[in-house]
C-alpha cells in the first residue's frame, strides 16, 4: 500500500504562524488571481491560519470558498480571520486531501498552496483535487523548493541549517523540494494541460531580514520541527542552538538577502 498521508514538519508554533499569517493572495497565488471570476466555487486545501482563503473570498464575492486543513486545530484562527474581514461566502473543514469527502465535479478552482511537500502521496492528491474540480476548471498549486533557496552573503551555518531541515522533512515522508517537481506530479496524475510557472519571495530589507531569520531562527528550537529533528536523531540541541545562531547572524548582515524558488502549476481539468 503507498503510503498516504505524511507528518506536517513545520506544525503550529507561533514561529510557524508567524509565516502563515503574513501569506495572502497577492504574494502567494499571483500565477491563479487573473482566472477568478467572481461567481466561482473554490476548495482551498491546507488552508492554515486563513488568510489567502480569505483574500480567495474576497475576489468571489458572488461565489463561496471552502478551506479545508488536516489540522482541526487551526481552523479556529481561519474562521476568526474570516469573521474579522466581514466575510460570509467562506467555511471551514477537516480534509485529508489523498480522499477528498466531495463529489466529482463539485468545484470551479482548486488550490493548494505549500502542501504537496508535506503530503505521502502528491499525485493520488493531485488525482482526488482533478475529481473534484468541474470539467473545464483549474487545480492551482504551489509549492517552495528548499533545495533551490539561496542567500547571501555565505554563511556554513544556513547550509547546515537547509541540510537538516531536508533530511527531517523526508523522514517524515515529504518532499521538500516539491517544487521542481509540479509539473512531472501533475503530468503523472492525468492532466494535460498544464501550465508551469516559477514564483519567488525576496526578504532584503532590514525588516524583512529580522522577520524572517528571526522566525526560522524562533522555529528551530521551540517548533513540532525542532522536536521532530531531535527525536529523529538528525539533531540535538546544541545543532538547533548553532542553526539558530546562524540565522539571527545572517538576519543582521547589512548586505543580506535571501530569496526562497517556488514551482507553481495551473491544470486545466
Amino acid at each position: 500500500m503507498p503510503k498516504e498521508t505524511a507528518v506536517y514538519t513545520h506544525g503550529h508554533h507561533e514561529s510557524v504562524l508567524r509565516s502563515h499569517t503574513w501569506r495572502t493572495a497577492a504574494n502567494s497565488a499571483a500565477y491563479l488571481i487573473d482566472s477568478l471570476k467572481p461567481h466561482m466555487r473554490i476548495l482551498d486545501i491546507g488552508c492554515g491560519p486563513g488568510t489567502i482563503t480569505a483574500d480567495l473570498a474576497a475576489l468571489v464575492p458572488d461565489g463561496q470558498v471552502t478551506g479545508v486543513d488536516h489540522a482541526p486545530g487551526i481552523l479556529d484562527q481561519a474562521r476568526a480571520t474570516a469573521a474579522e474581514r466581514g466575510l460570509e461566502n467562506v467555511e471551514f473543514a477537516v480534509a485529508d486531501v489523498h480522499e477528498l469527502e466531495y463529489p466529482d465535479d463539485s468545484f470551479c478552482v482548486v488550490h493548494a498552496h505549500q502542501v504537496l511537500q508535506h503530503v505521502g502521496d502528491p499525485v493520488r492528491a493531485l488525482r482526488e483535487m482533478r475529481r473534484v474540480t468541474r470539467p473545464g476548471g483549474l487545480v492551482a498549486v504551489r509549492d517552495a523548493d528548499y533545495a533551490a533557496m539561496t542567500w547571501y552573503p555565505a554563511s556554513p551555518g544556513l547550509d547546515d541549517w537547509l541540510d537538516l531541515y531536508e533530511n527531517v522533512s523526508r523522514a517524515n515522508g515529504g518532499e521538500p523540494d516539491a517544487g521542481r517537481r509540479l509539473k512531472a506530479w501533475a503530468r503523472q496524475a492525468g492532466f494535460t494541460d498544464i501550465t508551469a510557472t516559477a514564483g519567488t519571495w525576496c526578504y532584503a530589507t532590514a525588516d524583512e531580514r529580522a522577520w524572517w531569520s528571526g522566525l526560522w531562527a524562533d522555529r528551530t528550537l521551540a517548533s513540532a520541527y525542532a522536536d521532530r529533528a531531535v527525536q529523529s536523531g538528525h539533531a540535538d540541541a546544541a545543532r538547533l542552538r548553532a542553526v539558530s545562531d546562524a540565522w539571527r547572524s545572517w538576519g543582521a548582515e547589512e548586505d543580506g538577502w535571501f530569496s526562497v524558488l517556488h514551482g507553481e502549476i495551473l491544470c486545466r481539468v
